[in-house]
């Protein structure tokens, strides 16, 4: 089931407590998964709870608004240093919503992080908002998912697959 924007956005509540990752060495030092998040900036008040969440399942995001190297406008730079954390980061991350699915942005990051890393590395997070429309563009059913599962646990299933594994566990 797609995580709800609600669920992000009551887990940033704890957003104080948790630590995004600067590097995959700092991530591995602390026995830690580590992903680079892909978002649209106008979702960027959902990325305190989303951070949390993976927090709360021993993972180090890394968000690119956070990283004080990336130039304030985008520009080929940015696009350089984004190619570069992504194939830092040991997953990519893409977080489905209305915004990133109709970015201009976002769809390049995926692309080319699918065209540098596992399948198996890419994760999707399908979203719900509150009349129940759910964001996951078809393209994007193509990849593992990190979805709710019984009891709001977070975890990851296949296209296809009914049964998932625990996000902690991956």
């Amino acid at each position: 089931m797609p995580i709800s924007i609600e669920r992000i956005r009551e887990a940033s509540s704890r957003y104080a407590f948790t630590k995004s990752a600067s590097s995959l060495t700092e991530a591995r030092s602390l026995g830690l998964r580590s992903a680079f998040l892909c978002h649209s900036h106008p979702d960027a008040k959902n990325v305190p709870g989303l951070l949390t969440l993976f927090h709360d399942d021993g993972w180090r995001v890394y968000v690119d608004w956070q990283d004080a190297a990336m130039p304030e406008k985008p520009n080929k730079e940015t696009a350089g240093r984004i190619q570069g954390k992504i194939l830092e980061m040991e997953l990519f991350i893409f977080l489905a919503t209305e915004n990133s699915v109709a970015s201009r942005w976002c769809p390049w990051e995926i692309g080319y992080a699918d065209s540098q890393k596992p399948a198996d590395h890419l994760l999707i997070i399908p979203t719900k908002d509150r009349t129940g429309a759910w964001y996951g563009n078809e393209y994007l059913q193509l990849y593992r998912r990190i979805d709710e599962g019984q009891g709001g646990v977070l975890g990851v299933w296949s296209p296809g697959e009914e049964k998932g594994t625990r996000l902690r566990m991956l």
